[in-house]
């Protein structure tokens, strides 16, 4: 993973520490020195002093001879989810949408050719695949991934596809085999929802929406999420798909109004 630095001001250490903390996943929860060196290419001696640099920053925990995340590291993607203040604003929308379908519902952003899940409400179902929050799933196999793929220009989408997935998912096929996905992303441009109907896993069926910032760009989406056995496909549209545009227009407006707040910064004086 590292060594992929070429700007003069690149801080090799620092993508190294970042290369440690992002190679345990959900597959990988706890790893030992070899097991991280290898995962992130780097030498022992280097993986060693990076991680106990990492436990002294309170990132990382060791235990007979092996390592594991903290609860520390969810800091460093909710200082990013606050600093848009988007979770305050969707949560309690989220919750009244939950109540309304008696169904999930999540927020997720681009990560890559990612999607990356930064605001969940869930109830209690027999789902095929557990979702928390910094779960990525491929976006074009999602509701979600493809509401945020067509948002994008046709240069950025070509770069983003072209991004391997994180997910730990098995690999989908190049898109240059996949017509249907761009004329399907063409559709919930026009459109502006996306069905995923068990394409993610079997028995997992949503539908997408849009959440837009003060200058109409997508930043987000938003989706509901079915179990196929239980709901239709005319129930997830019909129904679902209704409220949850209401909400996501909501979201919306909610965060542009917070972006368009009078709102400025003193330095405190000192004592």
């Amino acid at each position: 993973m590292a060594g992929r630095g070429a700007g003069p001001d690149f801080v090799e250490a620092l993508a190294r520490g970042l290369d440690v903390l992002r190679c345990f996943d959900q597959h990988h929860r706890t790893m030992s020195l070899a097991e991280v060196a290898t995962a992130t290419g780097l030498a022992r001696p280097t993986a060693r002093r990076l991680l106990l640099t990492l436990a002294e920053l309170g990132y990382v925990r060791s235990a007979d001879g092996t390592f594991s995340l903290t609860p520390r590291c969810l800091s460093l993607g909710t200082a990013y989810v606050a600093s848009l203040g988007l979770w305050d604003l969707a949560r309690p929308h989220l919750e009244t949408l939950v109540r309304q379908t008696g169904e999930s519902s999540s927020m997720a952003q681009l990560d890559g050719s990612d999607i990356v899940y930064v605001a969940r409400v869930s109830v209690p179902k027999i789902i095929a695949l557990r979702v928390d929050i910094g779960t990525l799933f491929p976006a074009p196999q999602t509701s979600q991934g493809k509401v945020l793929l067509a948002a994008l220009s046709a240069d950025e989408l070509d770069a983003t596809l072209a991004i391997p997935s994180r997910s730990g998912l098995p690999p989908r096929p190049p898109v240059e085999t996949e017509p249907g996905l761009l004329a399907e992303l063409t559709q919930v441009r026009a459109r502006g929802w996306a069905l995923a109907d068990e394409e993610l896993a079997p028995g997992v069926r949503s539908v997408a929406v849009p959440v837009r910032d003060g200058t109409g760009a997508v930043r987000s989406a938003m989706n509901v999420t079915v179990h196929a056995a239980e709901t239709s496909t005319e129930t997830l549209l019909d129904q679902h798909l209704p409220k949850l545009l209401r909400t996501a227009g909501d979201v919306s407006a909610d965060w542009a109004r917070w972006q368009a707040r009078p709102h400025a910064e003193v330095a405190r004086l000192p004592d």
